[in-house]
């Protein structure tokens, strides 16, 4: 009898943990570890193994007076990534195109997910030969470049460190940044001016300007960056790309319900 080549993946104990957070409904919101056995024809014994772990991870979560269960704000807290990257895409993506027009330039978007940088959005002038390699879905280290900067800049000071220590700095050019505390010093000067500048940091000859967006608490949720050949670029085309930049995250921020609290000038 000949097996499909994909049961050689396949994950029942995986399966067995999915169908117990199927399992939760709008008329169903807590369940007992009896129940979930019944609704899904598994032994008590293995229901109570897989809760316990999806517990430890934050998908469940257990009364422990009732001993019942319920879904875990792990949970919440995926769906609001997703929710994001989709509503802030489709929200954000008639300004990049504006910026894009308007400077000639590459546009990036991206958002920290799963502690790295992920790119959900990029505009190119297609007359251009010169093309970047970072495109949608692309992962870098959660420190890259101008994007990451603005990102890891807004984070409590705790997490810079802890994403710092899984994700050390590491050279891609002569002018990057290895030395942690010289870093975070950068970090600090992204937060007081609001945006970030990369200057061939992470590829010779490429240059950067970034800026946050926020949501409707505040919340830095994602970075707008511009990239540029740098010797394209003086230090005046310079300060007009960062103000282009900053109005343009800060209207997005405000489709996203940010209310502005004061205006930062570059």
């Amino acid at each position: 009898m000949s097996r499909d080549k994909n049961e050689t993946f396949y994950n029942r104990s995986l399966e067995r943990a999915l169908q117990i957070l199927n399992a939760f409904k709008n008329d169903r919101q807590v369940l007992t570890v009896a129940q979930l056995s019944e609704i899904l024809s598994l032994p008590r014994a293995t229901v109570l193994r897989l809760c316990t772990t999806l517990v430890r991870y934050g998908y469940l979560r257990q009364d422990p007076g009732s001993k019942q269960y319920s879904l875990g704000l792990k949970l919440f807290e995926l769906g609001s990534i997703v929710f994001y990257s989709f509503s802030l895409r489709d929200i954000a993506s008639p300004y990049l195109s504006q910026l894009q027009m308007k400077l000639g330039k590459s546009i990036f978007l991206g958002i920290l997910e799963n502690e790295e940088l992920l790119y959900i959005d990029k505009r190119e002038d297609p007359r251009n030969p010169i093309t970047f390699t970072s495109k949608m879905g692309t992962r870098r280290p959660p420190y890259w470049g101008m994007l990451g900067s603005v990102l890891m800049a807004y984070l409590p000071d705790s997490e810079i460190e802890r994403l710092l220590e899984r994700n050390p700095l590491t050279a891609t050019t002569k002018k990057s940044i290895t030395k942690k505390e010289k870093y975070k010093e950068r970090l600090r000067q992204v937060r007081e001016q609001g945006y970030a500048i990369d200057i061939d940091e992470v590829f010779e000859g490429i240059s950067g300007v970034a800026a946050p967006v926020r949501d409707f608490t505040g919340k830095v949720i994602a970075s707008i960056g511009v990239g540029f050949i740098s010797s394209s670029v003086d230090s005046k085309g310079l300060k007009r790309i960062a103000k282009e930049v900053m109005a343009t995250a800060l209207t997005i921020s405000k489709k996203m319900g940010y209310l502005e609290k004061r205006e930062q000038t570059v």
